[in-house]
Parts: C-alpha cells; sequence; structure tokens
C-alpha cells in the first residue's frame, strides 16, 4: 500500500508508481452527463503507470489507460479467488499442441501435419519437430526432410515423441535409425488449489514483458545475441502471456521470477528461478500462485507444466502442489545422416 498520496488532495487514492504489477481496483472520471460526473470501475493488474498516465489489464478484453488526472479512487486488492472445478478434460495430444504455441518458435514450417520449429537453439521445445499427425510423406522421407531442414540451419535434429499419442511406426522407425531419447513429464493440477499456496502474494509483481532484469535471473539465456533475440521472441510468443518478479534489494535483480501463458482453460507455468540465496523459503510456490490467479481471473481452470524426468527435486515441488502426470513426451536425436 503506498504511504503517500501520489496525486494531491484525493484520499481515496491509494496507490501510486510503486504499485505497478499489482492487482488494482481504480475508479475515474468518465464523462459528464447533465453536468452530473459519471465514472467507471476497474479491477485488474495495473501494467504501467507514467507521466500520460495508468494503464490496467482487466480480466478481459483490451487494457484500460486513464490519464491520473481523471483518476478517483484505487486501492490494492488481493488476487482473483479461483474457483474450484475439475481439471479440464484435454488428450495428451492436444495438451502437447496447446503446449506448442505457447512456446512459439521463431521459424515454422509444416511438413503435412507436422510443424518444424526453430529459435536458434533455444531450447529442444522450440527447435524440434512437432510430429502429430500425418506428415503427407513415407515416415523414412519425413524423417530425412526434418534431418535435412535442421542441418539447413546448424541444428540437431529433434523429434517430439509423445507416449500416449504418437503412432506406434514413427517410434519403431526412430528405433531404427538409433535414435537417443530424453524423457520430459507433462504435470497439470486444478488451478484453485495452486492459487492459494504460498504467501506474501503481495510481493509478487506482474508484467506483460520481461525486462532486463528480469531476463538476468533466467538461466536459459545466454550471451549469443542471436540465441538471447530468438529467446526473446519465444518467451513473449503465445496467447496471453504474464511475468512474475518477486523484486530483490534497491538496485539488485530480482529474488524470485516466473513465466505463465494462458490459453482457453488451460495455463502452462514455467521459467520458475529462484536466486540460491533464497530458495527453501516458498518463492517458488508464491510466484505459482500469483500467476495461478491472474490465470483464473482469465478463465482457466487448469495449469501445466513440463518438467525432466530426473529433476527430482522440481517433481517433489510440483508434487506438493498437487501436480500429477499427464503424460510423457521425448526429444527423439535423429542421427545425423
Amino acid at each position: 500500500m503506498a504511504t503517500h498520496d501520489p496525486v494531491g488532495d484525493r484520499p481515496e487514492v491509494r496507490i501510486d508508481r510503486s504499485d505497478v504489477g499489482r492487482r488494482v481496483s481504480v475508479r475515474r472520471l468518465a464523462e459528464f452527463v447533465d453536468d452530473r460526473p459519471v465514472f467507471r470501475d476497474s479491477i485488474g493488474v495495473l501494467t504501467s503507470w507514467d507521466d500520460h498516465g495508468l494503464t490496467i489489464a482487466p480480466r478481459t478484453g483490451d487494457p484500460v489507460f486513464l490519464p491520473e488526472k481523471l483518476l478517483v479512487a484505487g486501492k490494492t486488492v488481493p488476487p482473483f479467488a479461483a474457483r474450484r472445478v475439475p481439471l479440464p478434460v484435454t488428450a495428451p495430444v492436444e495438451l502437447q499442441r496447446i503446449a506448442g504455441r505457447g512456446w512459439p518458435a521463431v521459424e515454422q514450417e509444416p511438413l503435412g501435419e507436422w510443424t518444424l520449429r526453430a529459435a536458434a537453439g533455444f531450447t529442444r521445445r522450440a527447435n524440434s519437430v512437432q510430429a502429430l499427425g500425418d506428415p503427407g510423406l513415407p515416415l523414412p522421407r519425413a524423417l530425412a526432410a526434418v534431418r535435412a531442414w535442421y542441418a539447413a540451419r546448424g541444428l540437431p535434429a529433434y523429434v517430439e515423441v509423445i507416449s500416449p499419442g504418437s503412432p506406434p511406426a514413427l517410434v519403431a522407425e526412430l528405433d531404427r535409425l538409433g535414435a537417443g531419447y530424453a524423457p520430459t513429464l507433462v504435470r497439470t493440477a486444478p488451478l484453485a488449489g495452486l492459487a492459494r499456496a504460498g504467501a506474501g502474494h503481495d510481493r509478487v509483481r506482474l508484467a506483460r514483458t520481461a525486462d532486463d532484469r528480469w531476463l538476468s535471473v533466467y538461466r536459459r539465456v545466454s550471451g549469443d545475441p542471436a540465441v538471447e533475440e530468438a529467446a526473446r521472441r519465444v518467451l513473449h510468443g503465445g496467447p496471453s502471456v504474464w511475468f512474475a518478479t518477486v523484486p530483490g534489494a534497491p538496485g539488485q535483480p530480482p529474488v524470485a521470477i516466473g513465466r505463465c501463458v494462458i490459453e482457453g482453460a488451460w495455463a502452462c507455468f514455467g521459467a520458475i528461478e529462484v536466486q540460491p540465496y533464497a530458495r527453501r523459503a516458498g518463492l517458488a510456490t508464491t510466484v505459482m500462485a500469483v500467476l495461478a490467479s491472474r490465470a483464473a481471473e482469465e478463465g482457466a481452470s487448469g495449469g501445466y507444466l513440463q518438467v525432466e524426468a530426473e529433476n527430482a527435486g522440481a517433481i517433489a515441488l510440483y508434487d506438493g502442489l498437487g501436480f500429477t502426470t499427464s503424460h510423457t513426451y521425448h526429444y527423439a536425436l535423429l542421427p545425423q545422416g
């Protein structure tokens, strides 16, 4: 809560620029009708406040902008109270398609019903072929085309194989070629319980973009300019993307970060990072809870995430938050031809 009134003598305005990233309720002067003022109320995330005015991201619809001089009242409000509803029923193949749209590659090209994806090598998810459906070619020719496409970009050729979901013939052909596998678990949970987890939710700030401070904590960004540019494009891609930050001390990088992308009934959680000195204090849970509340506010009811099968620490965390395994997928590395 603000400690001073930023707009003169309006005591009902109890927010200021330090509240950017929090959920707020504001009232603004909208118009005059017959010389009488008409007010409008908005609830949502305060995404910006500068000399031009304030911007609020409501539950649905376009952002709401208002000049500061029209602000009549404002206060911070608790995160959205997610309703307890069943987990959405979605087949593994469709959930993989949703996940692909939430982590869109810089370059995408169809091969029949398959999708070739590349992003300068930034993550295997954005640099693998999503082999769902019919490639329109016999499998040996399709996989040869995959290998050639990635070789032309100086990238290894990975094929995303879903279990259950991928046809046995594809797995058999990959086995025949001697492909190597790296398993990843897709885990799901209802959002309501997750949104109520953790404590200290008011420490978390939400934003539509990942700034340099957020990126400084994200471990997957390298010093390669091409990879960094690809990372920015992938991270900001998706239907409705939110970035969470727990600010550090003045002049210091964030203590914790996270990312969520929302599409329909589903919200994907990723990039949950906590500084080593601040681990085991529940910050990862708190970040995910605030993101889950925002996703529920936009209409989502289920959350999913992807975690490497050997990451026992992360799996234990997600077990405690109610996540269970929906399915497994593998990145099958094609041998060079």
